[in-house]
């Protein structure tokens, strides 16, 4: 009980510290979805953990249907989670998040496909998720990072490092930008199947004009002999019967 109560006081220090619209410890208690959901999720995961496990997806839902938030009893949270604005935020049952952790709305730490075992992200400490990014699959997200609105984060990022775009790619990393020379560093699977298709279509090509020069033949050889003499003939005796009078 004791540990639940200095789980509580964190909770309200951090959003005191992360977000300056809090203005007194009952509005950040009664009107912070993002708040209310961490404590809802507090008891469905002790729930999960004794094998009641209805009851603790039943806390969770409860939870989802009046914070907009969905965190399932199984994930692993940290301490001091700050979902800012979390309408729309998932965490799912093997996701794992560190300490010091912020996420914003919108955001789904979430799984690619129906394998068992570890499918969810795994969250370092001290990350930043911003709005609608979407964390997918049995991937690490290390230490200290950040991770860009609306980003599609696919693989593992090291430490101290900054993710954007779609698929996520780093930009920084340990306060140095990263320079992406070659476009396939994005690993963008869409760009992967049009550069494997382009190699199919040049050694198509390659086999086309290896098999077509012996089954034409030679060229024929329609080349001009600049030395041959042309007859100088005028029109009136090319068509002598149309100038006659």
């Amino acid at each position: 009980m004791i540990s639940f109560f200095r789980s509580v006081r964190e909770d309200v220090a951090a959003i005191f510290e992360s977000d300056p619209a809090a203005r007194s410890y009952l509005e950040v208690v009664f009107l912070y979805p993002g708040l209310q959901a961490v404590w809802a999720h507090h008891l469905s995961h002790w729930l999960w953990r004794h094998r009641m496990r209805f009851l603790a997806r039943f806390v969770s839902q409860v939870a989802r249907l009046f914070t907009g938030i969905e965190i399932h009893p199984g994930a692993e949270i940290g301490r001091r989670l700050f979902i800012d604005h979390g309408m729309g935020t998932v965490i799912g049952e093997t996701a794992a998040v560190g300490d010091d952790v912020t996420l914003y709305q919108g955001v789904t730490l979430g799984g690619t496909g129906k394998e068992k075992g570890k499918r969810h992200p795994t969250i370092g400490n001290n990350v930043s998720i911003g709005s609608g990014a979407k964390l997918l699959g049995n991937i690490t997200v290390g230490d200290n990072c950040r991770v860009g609105a609306g980003s599609v984060v696919l693989r593992s990022v090291p430490a101290n490092s900054t993710i954007v775009g779609v698929p996520g790619h780093i930009v920084l990393r340990d306060g140095k930008r990263v320079v992406i020379t070659d476009p396939k560093d994005i690993r963008d699977p869409l760009s992967d199947v049009i550069i494997k298709l382009a190699a199919e279509i040049h050694e198509l090509r390659e086999k086309f004009q290896q098999h077509s020069h012996p089954a034409l033949g030679a060229e024929p050889d329609i080349t001009i002999d600049e030395g041959t003499p042309t007859p100088n003939i005028s029109p009136q005796e090319l068509f002598q019967e149309d100038y006659q009078i």
